[in-house]
């Protein structure tokens, strides 16, 4: 429900950034982050090494993904194809030894890192870097990519630590159904908080399929489901009339809230809120 100190349907608007801009990291996850790296870093090359420290690390295995090319998204899709399940944390500590057999066998990845970690960049090689990963990055960002690995990012294990499932469906009223984001804790019948997760920096016909999707999963929200949406990107501010309307389903309280990066904190905190109520830690 909106509140007092919600914005304006024109300071949401004013709010709205470009997604391939800086996003400032978190200090407390930066440093986190650069601790797990310096392991990977130092361990011997040998698979035996490398098996016992994600037994011990589990939040390594994105980290060796990195390393070999894969997103966050590529890894959970290559380890439930090869391995039966998605969930690095608990692959790591009962099958450390066959997560990195899997990504060694099939992305060299011993090799890679044995070159990452002899290799001496310079200032000339950063920028063919960055030159040559320019196009997936801006495809990435055209997709709203960065925007849910944000979201995904406060829901999943480095933020509120909640069972989630990613692009999915969730069953409403009168058992009807409509796509989301991300479902807590479940898709289908057993989700009570679906999210919306929707940056564009470019316009065209995705920005109104997306308005379609929010309002869908609006008009089957049961009474105890809460639906929000995040929205970002420069697109949305050629689409006023499609913004409006996600902005009105708020104001009309069809759904829960609507907040950009910008206004993340507040949905930080309403997402706690209604973990709280649902009791769903």
């Amino acid at each position: 429900m909106k509140n007092h100190s919600s914005p304006s349907f024109e300071q949401f608007e004013a709010s709205l950034s470009r997604l391939g801009g800086v996003v400032p990291v978190d200090e407390v996850v930066r440093e986190r982050f650069r601790a797990l790296a310096s392991k990977v870093r130092n361990v011997d090359l040998t698979r035996e090494a490398l098996s016992g420290l994600i037994e011990v690390e589990p939040e390594l295995v994105p980290i060796l993904g990195l390393v070999v090319g894969l997103s966050q998204e590529a890894l959970k899709n290559t380890l439930l194809y090869r391995l039966g399940s998605a969930g690095w944390i608990q692959l790591a500590r009962r099958s450390s030894a066959e997560v990195v057999a899997l990504l060694d066998d099939e992305f060299n990845l011993l090799a890679r890192l044995d070159e990452e970690r002899s290799h001496k960049w310079d200032y000339g090689d950063i920028h063919l870097e960055r030159a040559g990963s320019r196009g997936q990055a801006g495809r990435a960002i055209r997709r709203g990519k960065a925007l849910e690995d944000k979201v995904e990012m406060l829901v999943g294990k480095q933020g509120l630590d909640l069972r989630y499932k990613v692009r999915t469906r969730f069953v409403g009223t009168a058992g009807r159904s409509a796509p989301c984001d991300i479902a807590i804790p479940d898709g289908g019948d057993k989700a009570l908080i679906a999210i919306a997760i929707k940056g564009f920096d470019s316009t065209g016909s995705k920005l109104t399929d997306a308005v379609r999707e929010v309002v869908a999963m609006a008009d089957v929200r049961q009474p105890r489901q809460f639906v929000y949406a995040v929205v970002d990107g420069i697109g949305w501010k050629s689409r006023k009339a499609d913004l409006r309307r996600i902005y009105d389903l708020w104001s009309n309280d069809m759904i829960a809230g609507v907040y950009s990066l910008a206004h993340f904190d507040e949905f930080r905190s309403e997402l706690e809120s209604a973990v709280r109520r649902l009791n769903l830690h």
